[in-house]
């Protein structure tokens, strides 16, 4: 199940450092910015609020890191989810097997980061869409989405050949260009 809130800026900081763990309370100030402090509070509301829908667990929850730093809930382990958030967004993805999920702004197309980032096919399916710019953004979400699933860290040069994982897998992609956002969700293909 999906969470989105496309209105991170109308949360008052206080009031939400208020009701979340101590861990997200201090991970949420090592943000200087306040726009940032709400985006990383609003994701975490976000699972608080799948957590009490799906499966009526009301305390704030907490966290336990893989080697890799990927999260993980540390009294629930068998419920997965992920977190993500752009300028305009904050996502979140729960569900009972793993799951990925990214969110991110479409900002101006940047051909020198497709050149670094997108394998060949990529590069010309980007270069052929009628909105370069979205398309970029839809690939790199399903990149993005893929390795948390995968929970693992990007390794250097690997993003162009990341899709080509034979781990079996499949994306749901969401665009919002009114708000200027894509998000993507990876979840197993089995």
């Amino acid at each position: 199940m999906v969470y989105i809130d496309d209105k991170p800026q109308e949360i008052d900081v206080a009031e939400a450092l208020s009701i979340v763990s101590q861990q997200r309370r201090d991970h949420s100030l090592r943000y200087r910015r306040e726009h940032d402090r709400r985006l990383s509070l609003s994701a975490y509301l976000l699972l608080q609020k799948a957590l009490r829908q799906e499966y009526g667990i009301v305390e704030p929850p907490l966290f336990s890191f893989t080697p890799q730093g990927k999260p993980l809930l540390r009294d629930y382990p068998d419920i997965h989810f992920s977190l993500s958030h752009c300028r305009q967004a904050a996502v979140c993805a729960v569900d009972s097997r793993p799951v990925g999920i990214d969110i991110e702004s479409v900002d101006a197309y940047d051909p020198a980061l497709v050149a670094v980032t997108m394998s060949g096919k990529e590069q010309e399916a980007i270069a052929q869409a009628p909105s370069p710019a979205v398309a970029f953004i839809r690939f790199w979400t399903m990149k993005e989405s893929l390795l948390k699933f995968l929970g693992e860290e990007l390794v250097a040069g690997q993003l162009p050949s990341i899709l080509d994982t034979s781990i079996p897998h499949h994306f749901i992609t969401h665009e919002n260009m009114a708000s200027g956002y894509v998000y993507t969700v990876c979840e197993s293909g089995i």
